[in-house]
């Protein structure tokens, strides 16, 4: 019998490892018209038998035989070429046929060569016949066969190599999407090492957390912290800002509503409460919720229970509340704007945030941080800041705190063609922060990465709807200070919209 195009051609085209065994092996019984077989590799100083074919070979695949045995693998693999040996050899490691009712006649081995002389492993096929005359051991048959043995080879060392390979990348994606997806507090500072130390402490106990602090300063990121640390870790964790959605239907998303409730209710849903039983509840800008359903929160807190809308039975529930905000509550309550009686109950165990110019030991740490995770977004070497570049961050007050430096070096990541980050690549208004935008004219950066003057009524004319709204939306943010709720009752449109636009434009919103 002779070898075909086709068999060749499936030798070299086969990626998967096992198949490839199986093919080589089970292409050598059928040239030989024997039935029994095995292929060896040379893995962890040991032969170890990864395929095997014929009556018995569920007892041979995963044996490994130790070199120091006497085998006829091991002698193939050691010697480099191949042999034919009776049963009766003494190389034949004939212990591993010992409770076979049929044994073996003549063996005919050859090596599993890499490139040049190396060898890897080795492929035996059998003749269990009575007469031992199955085996076709014509030299230039064996001449051919080991032709089509180096082929296949070679083609199956390529593949568990491509096998390794795609397990490392595998690793590495895995461990990249891991990188993307958590977040991480960045900081040595007094004031965060103060911080993470309430986190500690905090984290033990099931009462309500309120925290602190300015817009950007990273309030969730420190909720997802204390919930880590919490009893509840292995439970859901979610989140709802509260001044993202009108009040009907933020009750709705927090208590959720039965059949009928409302036009469009054709079904009971759940509401956040619910979903989150056993876990943790994180209220972003507490302060800005409706006086109304303020009320309503104080009774979950006060009871453990909640009410779907429309409904009329009370349901039990088990939730840790955090809430957050960068209002003066105290002001609020004050005011009548905020219950005195719910601002207690949150209130529980307060954490205060440091705003970023109050952590400048932090901005060198936070700036490479970041760097590192938008180069591994964008599958990019990380840029570095040289030392004057740095220094400027440093200087710099950032008044939207964290999120604005993140957003300061995504503009890096995306603009700056070289891999270092210099002073002539920081927007001026960072530069020079002494210098108002009333006595120099500032300088926009476009969403498609170009640096212009900021407009004035005289060159409006000059600019892209795009990069006009890009503009209005940064001379707002950093005029409030990041206060999103605040810059879109600037702007005279609500939250959300605000927010979409901004979502739109490639703001980024999220904290640290």
């Amino acid at each position: 019998m002779t070898i075909s195009i086709n068999d060749y051609k499936a030798l070299s085209q086969e990626l998967d490892p096992d198949k490839l065994q199986t093919q080589i092996l089970a292409l050598l019984l059928k040239l030989q018209n024997v039935e029994r077989g095995s292929l060896w590799i040379k893995r962890d100083g040991m032969y170890e038998c990864v395929e095997a074919l014929g009556d018995k070979s569920e007892n041979i695949k995963g044996i490994r035989i130790s070199p120091q045995e006497q085998s006829i693998v091991g002698w193939v693999i050691k010697h480099g070429k191949m042999t034919i040996a009776e049963a009766g050899d003494s190389r034949h490691f004939s212990s591993l046929e010992k409770n076979f009712k049929i044994k073996s006649k003549l063996i005919l081995c050859f090596p599993l060569h890499l490139k040049g002389q190396e060898v890897y492993g080795a492929v035996q096929v059998i003749d269990t016949s009575t007469s031992g005359e199955q085996l076709n051991l014509d030299p230039a048959y064996l001449t051919m066969l080991q032709d089509m043995v180096d082929i296949g080879s070679i083609s199956l060392r390529n593949s568990l190599e491509f096998q390794k390979q795609r397990r490392e990348y595998d690793k590495l994606s895995r461990t990249l999407s891991s990188i993307r997806s958590s977040r991480t507090i960045v900081g040595k500072s007094q004031s965060v090492n103060k911080a993470l130390k309430l986190v500690e402490n905090y984290g033990v106990t099931n009462y309500p957390v309120l925290l602190y602090g300015e817009s950007g300063t990273g309030k969730e990121l420190f909720a997802e912290e204390i919930h880590a640390k919490s009893s509840r870790a292995q439970k859901p964790f979610l989140t709802q800002n509260c001044s993202a959605i009108p009040e009907n239907l933020l009750e709705s998303e927090l208590f959720g509503y039965v059949k009928g409730a409302f036009t469009g209710a054709i079904a009971n849903k759940s509401g956040l409460f619910e979903a989150a039983d056993g876990g943790t509840v994180f209220l972003d800008e507490i302060g800005d919720m409706d006086i109304n359903l303020q009320a309503k929160l104080l009774r979950v807190l006060q009871e453990n229970e909640i009410k779907p809308l429309g409904g009329t039975q009370t349901k039990k529930i088990d939730i840790r509340i955090i809430s957050a905000t960068n209002r003066n509550l105290e002001e609020d309550v004050r005011s009548g704007r905020f219950r005195e009686d719910l601002y207690y109950r949150l209130n529980v165990l307060p954490l205060k945030l440091p705003a970023l110019r109050e952590r400048k030991e932090d901005i060198n740490l936070l700036t490479t941080h970041f760097l590192n995770r938008e180069a591994a977004y964008s599958h990019m070497l990380p840029k570095r800041m040289s030392p004057e570049a740095m220094s400027i961050m440093v200087n710099y007050n950032w008044p939207g705190n964290i999120r604005e430096l993140e957003n300061m070096v995504k503009q890096f990541q995306a603009m700056v063609p070289g891999d270092t980050i210099t002073e002539r690549d920081i927007p001026q208004h960072i530069v020079h922060p002494e210098i108002t935008p009333e006595t120099t004219p500032q300088r926009l950066v476009t969403p498609s990465g170009h640096e212009k003057p900021a407009a004035t009524q005289s060159d409006l004319g000059s600019m892209t709807w795009s990069e006009m709204e890009y503009s209005y939306v940064m001379t707002l943010l950093e005029k409030y200070r990041w206060n999103i709720s605040r810059a879109a009752h600037a702007a005279g449109i609500n939250r959300s919209t605000f927010d979409s636009r901004i979502k739109k434009l490639g703001i980024s919103k999220r904290g640290q």
